[in-house]
């Protein structure tokens, strides 16, 4: 189902507290509330069409710095 309307919904999620107040001091830090970053994921969501990041059950290499300014120019353009 496709929604074409831009009105805002409540989204209700459990985390545990810790988790939710350790994510606001970073947040905080980078001028965001937890509603913007999510907010942030899902509009990541739609652009990757699936997660942002690899779901997996074994190890998979982390990204060097050359490999992620790629990949974000890819997907946003340059910075």
């Amino acid at each position: 189902m496709k929604i074409h309307n831009d009105e805002p919904v409540l989204v209700k999620i459990e985390v545990p507290a810790h988790r939710l107040h350790n994510a606001e001091q970073i947040l905080d830090q980078l001028g965001l509330d937890p509603s913007q970053a999510i907010n942030i994921f899902l509009a990541k969501v739609e652009l990757c069409q699936g997660l942002p990041f690899d779901v997996s059950l074994g190890d998979s290499a982390l990204l060097s710095p050359s490999q992620q300014a790629d990949e974000w120019s890819e997907a946003f353009g340059e910075y």
